[in-house]
């Protein structure tokens, strides 16, 4: 059995099989677009025409193990390959959530009523395998050049409300406009009965794949479909700042402007999408704690305030713990680079810090984008230099020999309920700089001291 190099080969070598036996394929949905938007895209999609679903797994069978993915979607893959092969398919809606579908598999519906079933114009064109033929029956290509997402069924569009949150997410990965009657129907779907796995998902994309997060949320506000996932964002809306420092205007565009300038920095992360998250959590605390003094605007501890909103919208997305925490902590510290750099604060002081973080190289990073995500009076004061110099001493120290728990034991103390006091104040000086054999010495001293 041949092993094609790429999934383009295996795919060819199908279609060809496929015009043998009287069928059509096509490559179809996001490939196209991307195609004829000269993207690079690994994601094949591709749909046979003409030919009953056993006579496809028969042909498919030729070329390897046949996996099926969706087999009552008529979706089917070959193993060893990343490769969707799917016949077209109906569906009708039969409740209002996002998986209340009953599918039909119809091999000769027709390339117009197999492309009617998909979400926008620019994601239901086709293009013939053998021929490249693109084949465009509303009016996709068009969209394309003007950079239009356009809905094209208002009837089949409105049975999924996850089209909402694609529509947001397709405008910011491709800089797309979304018309006005596309705008205006998803203002009017429901998106409580959504899976959050869903709705992380399409978060994912928005967060990780945009070069401007902020357009997936600009549009999810232009549709007023903030409320239900997206509730503490939305009370961000309209909070004021103090302009000396924010002359930008309230937290909401202050919070769009961070995670466009956390964009650039996500991949230094250990954890790129908990770092994207803490860029839209990382002010939900000024929604609580903002008040107006002696005419002057403060959200003093909103970075602790902050923590609570955070949490809840975390646990409503995702069900992962170590993520929500990743998050958290980074919400948690977000103030404190600026506000060292900011005072000139001592090696030990910032050592102290990136040591309660998670990832300090994610806290230097989320720190310089919310640094550069505002517009200040007297303008904005660079403080990455003084940040990664910091952070360069920390990364030093930390990888020198230190004192450790067998070191105390092994110069005849026993471990008791004061054990990690001893181990903390050994951590202070390993912080403080202090060589190994220093510390230990100042460390066995000290447990001398307490006892």
């Amino acid at each position: 059995m041949i092993v094609y190099r790429t999934e383009t080969d295996l795919a060819a070598a199908i279609a060809q099989a496929v015009d043998r036996q009287g069928g059509i394929c096509w490559y179809v949905g996001g490939y196209v677009r991307d195609i004829l938007l000269g993207i690079d895209s690994k994601d094949i999609d591709m749909e046979v025409h003409g030919i009953q679903p056993d006579t496809l797994k028969k042909i498919l069978s030729e070329f390897g193990q046949v996996l099926t993915v969706g087999a009552a979607f008529g979706i089917y893959s070959i193993k060893g390959y990343s490769l969707d092969i799917a016949l077209p398919r109906k569906e009708t809606a039969r409740g209002t959530g996002h998986r209340d579908f009953d599918v039909f598999v119809d091999p000769f519906i027709g390339t117009e009523k197999a492309a009617m079933r998909r979400d926008f114009t620019v994601n239901a064109l086709m293009q013939n395998m053998l021929t490249g033929e693109i084949c465009d029956h509303f009016g996709g290509t068009d969209d394309l050049h003007s950079k239009i997402i356009r809905h094209i069924d208002s009837t089949y569009f409105a049975e999924d409300p996850l089209r909402v949150l694609r529509g947001a997410l397709f405008a910011a990965r491709l800089g797309f406009e979304i018309d006005g009657e596309t705008v205006s129907l998803c203002s009017h779907m429901k998106l409580d009965t959504l899976p959050k796995e869903r709705v992380e998902a399409e978060l994912y994309k928005a967060l990780m794949q945009a070069d401007r997060p902020s357009v997936f949320f600009e549009n999810l506000r232009k549709m007023n479909q903030l409320d239900f996932w997206f509730s503490e964002l939305a009370n961000v809306i309209g909070v004021p700042q103090n302009p000396v420092f924010h002359a930008e205007g309230d937290v909401w565009t202050h919070t769009m402007m961070v995670l466009d300038q956390a964009a650039k920095y996500r991949h230094k992360a250990k954890n790129p999408f908990g770092f994207m998250l803490a860029a839209l959590c990382h002010d939900f605390g000024k929604a609580v704690c903002t008040e107006i003094s002696d005419g002057k605007i403060r959200s003093i501890g909103h970075e602790t305030e902050g923590l609570v909103p955070a949490e809840s919208f975390l646990r409503r997305i995702t069900s992962e713990t170590k993520l929500i925490n990743y998050t958290l902590n980074l919400c948690a510290l977000h103030m404190k680079p600026n506000a060292l750099a900011a005072m000139n604060a001592g090696v030990k002081s910032t050592n102290r810090m990136f040591d309660l973080c998670t990832d300090p190289d994610a806290l230097v990073c989320i720190a310089i984008a919310d640094n550069y995500g505002r517009i200040m009076q007297n303008g904005i004061t660079p403080h990455e230099d003084f940040l990664y110099k910091r952070l360069e001493i920390f990364n030093e120290i930390m990888a020198k020999p230190y004192v450790r728990g067998k070191d105390l034991i092994d110069a005849g103390t026993e471990p008791d309920n004061k054990f990690g006091d001893y181990l903390e104040y050994a951590h202070k000086l390993r912080l403080a700089g202090v060589d190994k054999d220093s510390a230990l010495k100042q460390t066995l001293a000290y447990i001398r001291k307490k006892k």
